[in-house]
């Protein structure tokens, strides 16, 4: 009994490896793989060396076949092996004189061997060894070309984005850190996917605890598939339940390059434009890159716009609303009197229009995004104006709740990355100016901005630089500096090498 229970237990071990016999491991294959049509096995074997029995498996669309056929068949088939081969191993013979390739790895673990055939390399068996050669020919694949982002366009600045292969991605990052100390860490997310990711950060740079934490938290990852960043950034994050995001996101390689040059680190993702950046800060949400590549002056102007914005999507329907109902007194009696004479007829109250409003302009904005383009655009401006309109005319709402709505709803476009916050910011302090009139609004605000003050990204403050106007860490933040002026990097996260840049001669010498 001892005896057939090692015999099973031989057999289960022989069942993870190869064998000597190419016929054995090509029907081992085939039962991994059993009904799967895109399996491709082809065998032949050397005119000149008989012996030479050999079989190349990949899956069909994955491989460049100009690679297979022309740098594996075709040396092997028609070569003379019994003249070029001298050695009795002639596996190792055929990977060193007679397979051109750039990347060959040799492996008899069939888990390894099945993973390269999925991930679309070619393994290469020969009769008589239990050893596989894997080579690199992926190819084949339908690939986005490099483009703007339509989410992050610029009127000045490179115009190149992320695409769904990592590789591409690595590249345009390497291309723009062209840096000895930019560092690679690949990792496998995802227990049926086996997504490829990779963490990217500058040496001398990064603050070791973030990494370590940040690597801890990759690990502690268990799903069965990772099909974009989203699903990480969502896994990783710092306050699960707050609408307020901990870990930035971006589709253009100069923002992560500026971001890496800073302290921070960057998770690129195989099959997702979205390159993930911690630690993120709340300021992150008003900056563009823009702001880096025209004058300081007049990006100073827009990021304040922004800012202002931002305040207004999220504060105007609240104070409106607390204005009309509760503190008449605050008014001046020609507003008032225009406020009152235009709600006559109408059926609801303020907060029931405003809600529906901010409601159905909403509707109109996912509806806008989801469609195709031209017919989005369509649907935005004819709902918007046809819907606002008709509303007015039929007294459902008054006129001064469609300006608000309007006003509202394209200041929180400003920042498109917040967008999601300014709803839902908006509708709480709402609510809240629904049942006590400014004191709401005010103790709302003071809900938002303490919560604000208890979040932590990767350990890092989320309001970091909001209270700093002295030293550099203000430098960036509400307005934006001119370069030869900011030359230290924001404390906490570029903590190891704070000096950005040398000023060799002041600016008043010039």
């Amino acid at each position: 009994m001892q005896q057939k229970n090692k015999s099973l237990e031989h057999c289960n071990e022989k069942k993870d490896v190869l064998v000597r016999s190419l016929e054995s491991n090509i029907d081992h294959i085939k039962q991994i793989f059993k009904g799967d049509e895109t399996l491709i096995l082809r065998k032949f074997q050397n005119k000149y060396l008989p012996k030479a029995k050999c079989c190349v498996i990949y899956f069909d669309g994955m491989v460049n076949t100009t690679i297979l056929n022309e740098n594996i068949i075709q040396p092997i088939m028609e070569n003379n092996l019994q003249d070029e081969i001298s050695s009795c191993n002639l596996l190792e013979e055929l990977e060193y004189k007679i397979i051109i390739s750039n990347q060959i790895t040799k492996s008899s673990d069939m888990n390894q061997i099945v993973s390269s055939i999925i991930s679309g390399d070619t393994v290469f068996l020969l009769e008589g060894y239990d050893n596989a050669l894997i080579i690199f020919s992926k190819g084949g694949e339908i690939r986005r070309p490099i483009t703007e982002p339509d989410t992050e366009r610029v009127v000045r600045g490179p115009r190149e984005g992320f695409t769904e292969s990592i590789m591409v991605n690595l590249s345009l990052i390497r291309r723009k850190i062209n840096n000895q100390d930019l560092k690679l860490k690949f990792k496998e997310l995802g227990e049926r996917t086996h997504t490829k990711t990779c963490i990217c950060y500058i040496e001398g740079l990064v603050l070791d605890e973030i990494l370590i934490e940040l690597e801890q938290r990759l690990d502690m990852i268990e799903i069965d598939g990772v099909l974009d960043s989203g699903y990480i950034q969502e896994l990783i994050r710092d306050a699960p339940f707050s609408p307020f995001e901990t870990v930035g996101f971006s589709e253009r390689p100069d923002v992560v390059a500026s971001k890496l040059l800073e302290g921070r680190i960057a998770l690129v993702v195989d099959g997702s434009p979205f390159v993930l950046t911690v630690p993120f800060v709340l300021i992150e949400g008003f900056q563009a890159n823009e702001d880096y590549y025209t004058n300081y002056i007049f990006s100073t102007f827009n990021r304040l716009i922004r800012t202002i914005g931002v305040l207004v999507a999220t504060s105007l329907p609240a104070m409106y609303l607390a204005l009309a109902c509760y503190h008449q007194e605050m008014l001046p009696t020609p507003l008032l009197l225009s406020i009152s004479s235009s709600q006559q007829g109408v059926p609801f109250p303020t907060v029931i229009t405003l809600l529906g409003m901010l409601l159905v302009f909403d509707v109109l904005r996912e509806t806008g995004t989801r469609m195709p383009t031209a017919i989005g655009q369509a649907v935005n401006i004819v709902g918007s104006l046809v819907l606002g309109q008709a509303a007015v005319e039929a007294k459902l709402v008054s006129a001064p709740v469609v300006i608000i709505t309007a006003l509202s709803g394209m200041m929180s476009l400003l920042s498109p990355t917040v967008l999601g916050v300014v709803i839902m910011v908006r509708f709480f302090l709402l609510i809240f100016s629904s049942f006590m009139g400014i004191y709401g609004y005010l103790l709302g605000m003071l809900l938002v901005i303490l919560h604000l003050l208890t979040i932590r990204s990767f350990g890092i403050p989320y309001t970091l630089g909001f209270t700093s106007m002295k030293d550099h860490n203000g430098q960036d933040i509400w307005i934006r500096s001119p370069w030869w002026s900011m030359t230290l990097r924001p404390k906490i996260m570029g903590a190891r090498n704070l000096v950005r840049q040398t000023r060799k001669k002041s600016r008043e010498t010039l």
